[in-house]
């Protein structure tokens, strides 16, 4: 239909003499015709390391230390990437090492390489051998070129793997691809892990002063209360394995104060406690992983845990007491990091949950006036259930309009 009512016009105009109308038209159709197009969505070249290894569960335990480590951010803002994944056999032989986050930070940014390898691209490589730069080269922790990888086509089609300071260990071979978005990353499973004295290396980290670094941050309350409750030190105890810290705001425990001091000093020592969680949780890990979390304050039957639950950005965690949502991270210097909340967390254990409001009385409601009339269309109809609220968009219905505007301005229409 579109091509025939261009087709009608365009032949009217010539039979009647009007090439100038005809070119003034046309141009002016294609100007608001390629205004309406710039204005449609453009694909995305964007990825989701998380998401894309979500669906395949032998990958978990590789997933959950890529959001660990912070890798699957940087990951995520390359727009090259070859992420080498093993499977969870491959990862625990790593984890019984027990080395610290920041060295295992080093060991897997070694899988990730900072160009594209495709299943067919690993399978063509010129003179059969090459390296390729990877994240660990891109940090500068690597000495040298310590942080390339050499990547070897052999015979019968085996494709190997080896840090170029363990050029011995072909163990690591090609098994499989699990995703490809050319040119933009290809993720594949490799047999083992890569092997690398310089990425194991130990790796100092930072002093970190708890106190200090959140007290800056507008949660000096909560700073004292550390301190003063005899708290302190379980917190510094977990700090190398990972710890993730809920700040009460100034002003929420500032009016909080008074219920603190009914409590007894156990009472008062687990309550801050409460606030802790043994564990780093990046933002991207608490809005992807929705459920019950323990705290440092868990103790057996005493379960002092909340829910963490999102609603968009928004992240919020409910006890059945109070529900407090982060405003705010105070600080993120790995393996510690800590947000600001808007409420003191008030276990169960410690207050009395409020009693739910009993629910409105519903009003009767005429199921018949909710009903779409019979006399509705299909078409009326499923206009009231788009996904996300959103109107369709038809690119193709506004260029023709466009097309018919400009024609009708000229007085052809």
């Amino acid at each position: 239909m579109p091509c025939s009512i261009t087709t009608f016009y365009t032949s009217k105009l010539l039979s009647g003499g009007g090439a100038m109308q005809l070119s003034l038209a046309l141009t002016g159709a294609l100007t608001v015709s390629l205004l309406v197009l710039s204005l449609l969505p453009s694909p995305s070249h964007a990825h989701n390391i998380t998401h894309i290894l979500s669906g395949h569960p032998d990958f978990s335990t590789f997933n959950h230390y890529l959001s660990l480590t912070h890798l699957a951010a940087e990951i995520n803002r390359r727009e090259t990437i070859t992420v080498c994944a093993v499977d969870n056999a491959a990862m625990s032989t790593l984890l019984a090492k027990h080395l610290p986050l920041s060295t295992l930070h080093n060991v897997l940014s070694l899988h990730v390489f900072a160009d594209y390898f495709g299943a067919k691209k690993l399978h063509q490589i010129p003179k059969s051998s090459t390296l390729t730069a990877t994240l660990f080269q891109a940090t500068g922790e690597a000495a040298g070129t310590s942080g390339y990888v050499n990547i070897t086509n052999q015979k019968g089609g085996r494709v190997s793997f080896a840090a170029v300071d363990h050029t011995g260990d072909l163990s690591a071979t090609f098994v499989k691809s699990i995703f490809e978005l050319p040119y933009n990353i290809s993720v594949i499973q490799i047999s083992h892990i890569l092997t690398s004295a310089e990425a194991e290396a130990p790796n100092p980290s930072p002093t970190l002063n708890l106190t200090i670094l959140i007290s800056k941050q507008g949660c000096k309350s909560f700073s004292d209360l550390l301190i003063s409750s005899g708290a302190l030190d379980t917190f510094n105890e977990n700090l190398d394995g990972g710890l993730t810290v809920f700040c009460p705001s100034d002003a929420a425990l500032t009016a909080f104060m008074p219920k603190y001091k009914n409590l007894t000093a156990a009472g008062k020592t687990s309550l801050v406690l409460y606030h802790g969680v043994p564990v780093y949780q990046s933002m991207q890990t608490l809005k992807s992983s929705n459920g019950l979390m323990n705290t440092l304050a868990t103790d057996g039957a005493e379960k002092f845990d909340f829910t963490v639950q999102n609603d968009g950005d928004d992240v919020m965690l409910k006890t059945k007491v109070v529900t407090a949502t982060l405003t705010g991270t105070v600080v993120d210097k790995e393996p510690l990091i800590a947000y600001k909340i808007d409420k003191v967390l008030l276990p169960a254990e410690l207050f009395k949950p409020d009693k739910a409001a009993p629910a409105p009385k519903a009003e009767k409601v005429d199921a018949e006036a909710d009903a779409p009339s019979p006399d509705a269309s299909d078409d009326e109809t499923a206009d009231t259930t788009n996904d996300n609220g959103a109107g369709r968009f038809n690119g193709g219905q506004l260029v023709m309009a466009a097309l018919v505007l400009c024609l009708g301005v000229l007085g052809l229409i």
